[in-house]
């Protein structure tokens, strides 16, 4: 490092900002894995690709969230809707560098260098912000199965996968927190609100079966103690939904309304609105690969 009182000129300038990458921004140890063993843990191929599946999630979500800043109904929930999106990226970052172990790439490869087949985030998560019911019934669902799953993945056998989850559950709590609030507020607002509650929660519910599907993967990995079978935290899930919807007077959809979505987000099949997503978030890394200012 140099010191700032001695910089003139162009090289001041130049260490102020640095460089464009994220890469060589050190994460925390914890985050890491070296906070546990002294140095970086790499990654088994399956526990790779189960953190490459919720770093998707999270990355994807944090983009959505993104998109809402100057355009949120209050200048407070355009802060609060940012906050929630680099507490995502904070998560799918330590995901994603963790992924990479496995095969030497970076938390930056993975996330501009990978083509809409190569993600592995489910379909709720890419599903367009719609108007800001749509997006706080999207918030509700991905926040109420987030935290589940990172309560339980807090007594994962793999240190890293446990130590990544005890962060992000706190503040997935908080996220949690924002969409009920939203929620009720919506539901219990004008007839206006509760109609859009009501026509999101709708639209939204298809894509809840695919969070809880259980596959190959996830068996393995709760056999062995470092991931959670999704089917498992569906009870306390349902327990939580119900819970606010009972608050808020709304019901899950039924009938023709409740149909489910195919999903396919693990295995690399996506809906329409991955790809025009990726698309924006991957085009200055794409444009200008190793940009610095």
């Amino acid at each position: 490092m140099h010191d700032a009182g001695h910089d003139t000129g162009h090289d001041a300038g130049h260490d102020l900002h640095g460089s464009v990458t994220v890469d060589e921004l050190a994460l925390a140890e914890e985050l890491a894995g070296s906070g546990i063993t002294g140095a970086g843990r790499v990654a088994s191929t399956d526990a790779a690709e189960y953190a490459m599946r919720l770093g998707d999630d999270a990355l994807v979500l944090a983009q959505q969230l993104g998109m809402w800043i100057t355009r949120a109904p209050e200048l407070e929930e355009d802060v609060a809707l940012g906050n929630i999106g680099l507490d995502l990226i904070g998560h799918a970052r330590s995901l994603l560098h963790y992924a990479g172990t496995a095969t030497g790439r970076s938390e930056d490869d993975l996330a501009y260098w990978r083509g809409e087949p190569e993600f592995r985030n489910a379909w709720l998560f890419e599903q367009p912000n719609g108007d800001f019911a749509h997006t706080i019934a999207r918030q509700l669902v991905a926040s109420l199965y987030l935290y589940e799953l990172y309560r339980a993945l807090e007594s994962s056998t793999d240190a890293t996968i446990a130590a990544i989850a005890a962060k992000s559950v706190k503040e997935v709590d908080y996220h949690r927190d924002h969409a009920v609030q939203w929620v009720l507020r919506l539901a219990g607002g004008t007839d206006e609100s509760r109609r859009r509650m009501i026509v999101a929660v709708t639209d939204t519910w298809p894509y809840v079966d695919e969070l809880f599907v259980d596959d190959e993967l996830t068996a393995r990995l709760a056999d062995d103690g470092v991931a959670v079978l999704p089917s498992t935290l569906r009870p306390a899930f349902e327990a939580a939904v119900d819970a606010v919807f009972a608050e808020a007077g709304l019901e899950r959809p039924t009938g023709r309304t409740a149909f489910i979505a195919s999903g396919g987000g693990r295995e690399g099949r996506h809906t329409e609105h991955l790809g025009p997503l990726l698309a924006e978030m991957q085009v200055l890394a794409r444009q200008h690969p190793g940009a610095s200012w």
